[in-house]
């Protein structure tokens, strides 16, 4: 049925779905944070999944770091506003990463199934052993 190889592949996958959900959640979670023009913007973090050829399933291999630049809006009454009205927000679309989280809870749900279906197999075959 299920190999220790399918089992780390597997436990790979829900790792790192769980990393790129939690880096997701983080982006959203900070959409709105203003910095003065003179700072950095907070910068969005992107999960990077890989293969290898030594080992199954996939492994992160890092993260990537959004644009530090951000994106200027003109809001002269908030207190981080600059001489000519500006704030600076991070460059991050909501509509993407929402999409992405679904992407990302989907696959770690279905990984997950996997898991249950293949427990289940297990104690299926472990029932039919007694019962013999």
């Amino acid at each position: 049925m299920f190999d220790s190889v399918t089992i780390t592949a597997l436990t790979s996958a829900l790792n790192g779905l769980s990393l790129r959900q939690r880096a997701i959640a983080d982006n959203i979670a900070n959409i709105n944070t203003a910095t003065s023009t003179d700072g950095a913007a907070f910068r969005a973090r992107y999960i990077l999944a890989q293969t290898s050829d030594q080992s199954p399933g996939v492994y992160v291999a890092g993260t990537v770091q959004g644009d530090a630049e951000g994106r200027l809006v003109h809001q002269p009454d908030h207190p981080l506003a600059d001489a000519d009205g500006y704030v600076r927000y991070p460059d991050i679309d909501l509509g993407d990463q929402m999409s992405q989280l679904i992407l990302a809870q989907r696959g770690y749900q279905a990984s997950a199934a996997i898991v249950d279906r293949a427990r289940n197999s297990y104690e299926a075959a472990l029932q039919i052993g007694r019962n013999a």
